[in-house]
């Protein structure tokens, strides 16, 4: 094997092996420790995955669109043709980095503070079992094994907001879980119909259309659509979000907001798009109807929400709507600002998520109109909700510029006047994000500290540090030099955008 093969193995097996390391650890404080350090070995095994072979090559006749930087192809089920197949490239790569890192700030956030509900050991374990499902969903490049690891993370994160979640954590849970299970039954629909349709599950072989008649293209592509738009999620199959991020202990919510949803925009982008072209030129007009309602409802929501937590849930749904609309315009532009806007949330709102629930734990209340004058109390914690929210509103030179940025311009570039105008209300959409962020700085910093918030002391914790400055510098670093992302995926983007052109 390849050091590239082993490498890809090994952000497999770490985590897995971590958690059943954790799970047989008796002593809590250790199996934290332990986890902790399995998620740190993870993250230096996904990383050196950029040095390789850059093998995405434009389509041709005689060649296929995806060519991974390492590949491991192993007979996974013989009779049924179906393989163990794993790849990285410039689409994935920073995902599964981004997920490796924010896995391991959560496991080392609970070496300082577990939340009420069950035991530290547990939620680590848990913490690493989802890692795995949506490391495998980045990594698989066999379509059925895409749709299993998709679904390993369905009853781990299920347990942790229901075992370490808020009051009404429990039917916060149900919700998720039945959504979750709606889009899964679609999703397994949807390859069914693929794979019946081309005779194989290999995404190397399917990227293209792999000989399947348009109506297969529509059939797939529509199924495969609504599925990951579940996971997006997408208005109007939003719902569940709101419930299950308030409700959600802070590391649940980090790790749902900064990488589960991203495992449907991922979705969209490697297997409906790439899998049914056809299918994603006839529904793209849709989509991008969709991803613009998407955000200017979600702002729109967030100026009349009075909890924070519930506030960046919702701001969730307006920034992924960027996403979509970029992943609709079928355009290398769309598709870039679509990867760079992924990586961009899942660093900030994963902050935010942090800030809120230190806010939280804090003054008792996650309420707005109980909240007011944290700068008077807390400067540090205030300055650095604010670098959180400046960022996450698209302050340029931060993170999250650049994927609305060119989310919009690629709608415009497009042309006519259906996308001229979805491009239009997207940027307004923008400036109501900065309106529903500023609204919040001014809530929860400004005037005189409330009760609540009165007896808030200045000091952070070096956990808190230790989980928070990386995101803060990945915000500067990605906003300064956004070529960390877009560089990594220009050829495979290209190559992309090259079969669902022709």
């Amino acid at each position: 094997m390849t050091l590239g093969q082993v490498l890809l193995v090994a952000v497999l097996a770490v985590p897995a092996l971590g958690a059943v390391a954790v799970a047989a650890t008796p002593r809590d404080r250790a199996a934290r420790l332990v986890g902790t350090i399995a998620a740190a070995l993870t993250l230096l095994a996904a990383v050196p995955l950029v040095f390789g072979g850059r093998g995405w090559v434009a389509w041709s006749a005689d060649a296929p669109a995806v060519r991974p930087w390492h590949q491991l192809d192993l007979p996974w089920v013989p009779g049924l043709e179906l393989r163990f197949h794993l790849g990285v490239d410039g689409i994935s790569w920073p995902l599964v980095v981004l997920t490796a890192l924010l896995t391991l700030l959560c496991c080392a956030y609970t070496m300082w503070r577990v939340p009420d509900g069950g035991s530290g050991r547990a939620l680590v374990a848990l913490l690493l079992v989802v890692e795995v499902g949506i490391l495998g969903t980045f990594l698989a490049l066999d379509l059925v094994l895409f749709f299993l690891f998709f679904e390993v993370v369905l009853l781990p994160m299920y347990a942790i907001i229901a075992g370490w979640g808020g009051a009404d954590r429990r039917r916060a849970a149900r919700k998720f879980a039945l959504y979750t299970l709606f889009g899964s039954v679609l999703l397994l629909v949807g390859v069914y119909v693929v794979v019946a349709a081309a005779g194989t599950a290999d995404l190397v072989t399917l990227t293209g259309g792999a000989g399947m008649s348009r109506g297969t293209q529509l059939a797939a592509f529509t199924l495969l659509a609504l599925a990951f738009a579940v996971k997006s999620p997408l208005w109007p199959l939003h719902s569940w979000l709101p419930d299950a991020h308030t409700q959600a202990p802070t590391v649940g919510s980090v790790v749902l907001a900064g990488v589960l949803l991203k495992m449907g925009t991922y979705g969209l982008i490697r297997v409906a798009v790439g899998v049914a072209p056809e299918g994603a030129r006839w529904a793209a007009p849709v989509l991008g109807v969709l991803a613009v309602a998407a955000i200017l409802i979600g702002s729109l929501v967030c100026l009349a929400q009075s909890d924070v937590k519930r506030l960046i849930a919702y701001s969730s749904v307006g920034h992924m709507g960027f996403v979509l609309l970029g992943v609709a315009t079928l355009t290398a532009t769309g598709i870039q600002a679509a990867l760079i806007g992924n990586v961009a949330h899942g660093v900030i709102t994963g902050l935010l998520f942090f800030l809120a629930g230190a806010v939280k734990d804090r003054t008792g209340t996650g309420t707005l109109a109980e909240l007011s004058g944290l700068r008077e109390t807390a400067p540090r914690l205030a300055g650095l909700l604010a670098f959180a929210a400046i960022a996450s509103l698209g302050l340029p030179g931060l993170a999250g510029f650049w994927g609305e940025a060119f989310a919009v311009i690629a709608a415009v570039q497009v042309g006519g006047p259906l996308w001229t105008t979805l491009g239009v209300l997207a940027a307004v959409g923008g400036a109501l994000t900065a309106a529903y962020f500023l609204r919040l700085l001014r809530q929860v910093t400004h005037n005189r500290p409330s009760p609540a918030v009165g007896q808030v002391g200045p000091g952070l914790a070096g956990a808190e540090l230790t989980a928070w400055v990386p995101l803060v510098l990945l915000a500067l670093a990605i906003g300064l030099a956004p070529t960390l992302v877009l560089g990594v995926a220009e050829a495979p983007v290209d190559a992309l955008i090259g079969v669902v052109s022709r």
